[in-house]
């Protein structure tokens, strides 16, 4: 899988601010809780005119800088797909207020007081979110898709207790 080029960095846990997809879409299962298969197979057709298969669809967690888990909801599971997509209608349904200026875009919960949950760049004409974060982590670890051993994920996430990484499972 291809990974995306951000400020010549490759990186694949970029999530590109998009206002003409259809949903939020993502190549990460691993991301994902409380998936569920979709009843009637699904495509998603990209540029360059080819279908890609939906294979699941859920949450994607995203970590609010107070330690809270907002999810973006309905997120598609395209496994072939090489980009990251949110896309802004859909999180504005979810009663999220997504705003962009010159220094990047800003994503608030507008059912809590306009609480600031998410922040990304400005790449040329194009946003970003940055999704490496402590949730996603600790998802990997928790699930072992990640490194097994309690004491890198231990060193990783600023010498987090046992207690920490279980209420972050949750």
């Amino acid at each position: 899988m291809a990974n995306s080029m951000i400020g010549g960095v490759s990186n694949n846990n970029v999530l590109y601010v998009d206002y003409g997809a259809s949903n939020h879409m993502t190549n990460h299962g691993e991301w994902f809780r409380n998936t569920k298969d979709l009843k009637t197979p699904g495509f998603v057709e990209i540029g360059d005119d080819t279908a890609h298969p939906i294979t699941q669809i859920g949450k994607v967690p995203l970590s609010m800088q107070d330690g809270q888990t907002k999810y973006l909801k309905n997120v598609l599971h395209v496994p072939t797909i090489t980009k990251n997509v949110v896309f802004v209608g859909q999180m504005v349904e979810q009663g999220l207020q997504v705003t962009f200026n010159p220094n990047g875009c800003f994503v608030e919960d507008m059912k809590n007081q306009g609480k600031l949950i998410a922040k990304g760049e400005r790449n040329g004409r194009m946003f970003t979110l940055d999704v490496n974060m402590l949730e996603v982590n600790s998802m990997l670890f928790t699930y072992g898709k990640g490194a097994g051993d309690i004491g890198i994920w231990h060193k990783r996430i600023g010498h987090v207790n046992l207690q920490r990484f279980k209420q972050m499972e949750k």
